[in-house]
């Protein structure tokens, strides 16, 4: 027998071993949905807050360029006829000049966001992970997957353990 034909054949038979032996064990399947995990959770709810703070405090820094570019908008509008060339020209520099301040605010803010949501969030997904693996390994289960990961159609509901996994974080603090 060729090396070839007998590397396919120990594959083979280590691929039947390990299905015979997967098959002898439980195979239980779990799956937790750690958005709402987080979002169901009290200090998720008090992150949460403070992230809508945040959000409603960055809408506030960002409106008075909004205004500013909405009533340039429509001095451009009602005298774009009685303006001289130069003039016009100069609106419309200052029209552009608020867009780029707008729209850098914007991404200052949103980079914010971004830290914000990791500083407050990040903690509580990882210690959620750590509830979940430990729920996986004093139940027993053989995997647990994340909900609405890539991939995942369809899945029962009778295997979803997020309340569980809820109950778990709140008792933890």
């Amino acid at each position: 027998m060729n090396a070839r034909k007998h590397l396919l054949l120990v594959i083979l038979t280590i691929g039947c071993l390990a299905a015979a032996t997967a098959a002898a064990e439980e195979f239980k399947v779990g799956l937790v949905d750690l958005d709402q995990a987080i979002n169901s959770t009290d200090q998720g709810k008090a992150a949460r807050e403070e992230l809508s703070r945040k959000q409603r405090d960055a809408e506030g820094q960002l409106k008075p360029l909004v205004d500013k570019g909405k009533a340039l908008q429509e001095e451009l509008k009602s005298k774009r006829f009685v303006l001289s060339a130069d003039a016009l020209r100069q609106k419309e520099l200052d029209m552009v000049e608020i867009q780029v301040q707008l729209r850098n605010k914007q991404q200052e803010l949103e980079g914010q966001f971004k830290v914000d949501y990791e500083r407050l969030v990040g903690p509580l997904r990882t210690k959620l992970l750590g509830i979940v693996e430990d729920i996986g390994k004093k139940q027993g289960f053989s995997m647990i997957l994340e909900r609405g990961t890539r991939g995942m159609l369809y899945a029962r509901e009778a295997l979803d353990i997020t309340d569980l996994v809820i109950q778990e974080f709140n008792k933890k603090g």
